[in-house]
């Protein structure tokens, strides 16, 4: 189902990264608006409805049967070239609510596999681990 509706590079890109948001069940406005920000940043607004998007991911998240293939195929379609700050994005969006449940880390463990990044992984996790804590807290 979700084939239907993704198959572009950008739309791969905003449905990996509300995957990444919504993984923990949460759909916050805070959350759609972190997502929303950076589909304005990385200038995908131009193309690309951000509302539709999420009405489009909305409708079939409930559905995706295996979710190995789903981000398989989001990887193919975007094809990085830049596969350390796709990651950092994916990190971000899971920890915009303050919190890395377990389906969090596992969906940031099986991305980091799909990207080839697993030797980097902890220390990029690290990172930006003590980034949103010097975020809350205010101290370095």
């Amino acid at each position: 189902m979700y084939q239907d509706y993704i198959t572009s590079k950008d739309e791969a890109i905003c449905h990996l990264f509300l995957h990444c948001c919504f993984k923990d069940g949460n759909f916050s406005q805070e959350e759609i608006d972190i997502v929303a920000s950076k589909f304005v940043d990385l200038q995908m607004h131009r193309d690309l409805n951000f509302k539709e998007e999420l009405v489009h991911y909305k409708s079939y998240k409930l559905a995706i049967e295996n979710e190995d293939e789903y981000l398989q195929y989001l990887i193919k379609l975007i094809t990085p070239v830049q596969d350390l700050a796709l990651y950092s994005y994916c990190i971000e969006l899971c920890l915009s609510d303050q919190q890395l449940s377990l389906e969090e880390e596992s969906l940031l463990q099986k991305i980091a596999t799909l990207l080839d990044i697993n030797d980097q992984k902890p220390v990029i996790d690290t990172l930006f681990t003590q980034r949103k804590a010097v975020e809350i807290e205010k101290i370095f």
